[in-house]
């Protein structure tokens, strides 16, 4: 009996067939452990979360002190057109008016020739416009397509004309419109339009723009046209305009805003203040009291408002096809 109980004790005993020492692991500690390591990634996730907050607090404070600072000034012009002129000039302002003058811009008709300079501002705006286009199309076609010897020179000395201010072209442009004959004594509404239109029709920066977005058009494209017997012709006007449409329409906002604010160029071309843009006519308007002397700063203002408001409602309804043009033409090099 003795020998089988010592041999059930040498059945019992665990064998270890490796070199090294087998250690139990202990069960309450590895418990322990991870409880440890769920209450750290737990605390790390809050901290994680906590941090998020704040920085997208802190961001959108930032952003919106940033939007205050553009929008007060057209806030304050808004309540100044609004205000009396005594309640304009006083030393103590105020951040709405106390009596709102909305007689302010039906005055503004009386004293400025808005129809006026308005339809010489829109003719301006819209021939200057397609004009631009129409040679911006045709300029980047040829330098994105079309394989003709020294295109590369030639293209790098239109982007260097780029640094050259534009006030240095005053003086050539302007001897140029006078050998047409359409600036002088006896200068007609026609050769006025004419004057403040042809100089412009060539915009180098619009052409690099275009330019870059014809790039990115793919050559098979343009190898598959040729194939189907399709001219140079039909190609852009039925593939590559259509394409390029945003920055089309990028071009198009852009310019007509740069027309619509031009100031030096038609007042110096003009011989007659009807002839004039917009600009030109809220400049030389006048807003003063008879009595007093005083400059109505009520009725200036709202009639800077009117011509304001119709780039700002233009830059509000098209602001995403600019963004999306300018993008456009900034992926490819």
């Amino acid at each position: 009996m003795e020998k089988n109980n010592s041999s059930n004790k040498k059945i019992n005993k665990p064998v270890n067939s490796s070199p090294y020492p087998i250690f139990a692991p202990d069960v309450d500690s590895i418990v322990i452990s991870i409880e440890e390591a769920g209450r750290t990634v737990d605390s790390i996730k809050r901290q994680e979360k906590v941090t998020h907050i704040i920085s997208t607090i802190l961001t959108y404070i930032f952003i919106v002190a940033l939007a205050l600072v553009v929008i007060f000034p057209f806030y304050w012009m808004i309540i100044t057109s609004l205000k009396q002129n005594s309640e304009i000039t006083n030393v103590n302002q105020t951040f709405f008016p106390t009596i709102v003058m909305w007689s302010n811009y039906v005055y503004v008709f009386q004293v400025f020739d808005f129809v006026t300079f308005m339809g010489n501002t829109i003719v301006v705006a819209i021939f200057s416009t397609i004009g631009t286009l129409l040679t911006t199309i045709f300029a980047a076609f040829a330098f994105a397509r079309l394989k003709f010897k020294g295109r590369e020179s030639l293209f790098l000395v239109f982007l260097m004309t780029m640094m050259i201010p534009g006030e240095m072209m005053v003086i050539s442009n302007y001897v140029t419109v006078a050998s047409f004959g359409w600036i002088g004594e006896g200068q007609t509404l026609i050769e006025a339009y004419a004057a403040m239109i042809v100089p412009f029709w060539i915009s180098v920066f619009y052409i690099y723009l275009l330019r870059q977005n014809f790039k990115q058009i793919p050559n098979e494209l343009y190898l598959a046209a040729k194939v189907d017997g399709k001219s140079d012709w039909s190609f852009l006007w039925r593939v590559m305009v259509p394409l390029a449409m945003p920055t089309l329409i990028s071009i198009t906002i852009l310019k007509f805003m740069g027309t619509w604010n031009s100031y030096v160029w038609p007042n110096l071309v003009t011989q007659e203040e009807s002839f004039r843009l917009i600009s030109n006519g809220l400049r030389s308007s006048s807003f003063v009291d008879v009595d007093s002397g005083q400059t109505e700063y009520g009725y200036q203002t709202a009639a800077t408002m009117l011509v304001t408001v119709p780039l700002f409602l233009l830059f509000v309804f098209f602001r995403k096809y600019i963004m999306r043009g300018v993008g456009r033409a900034g992926i490819k090099g």
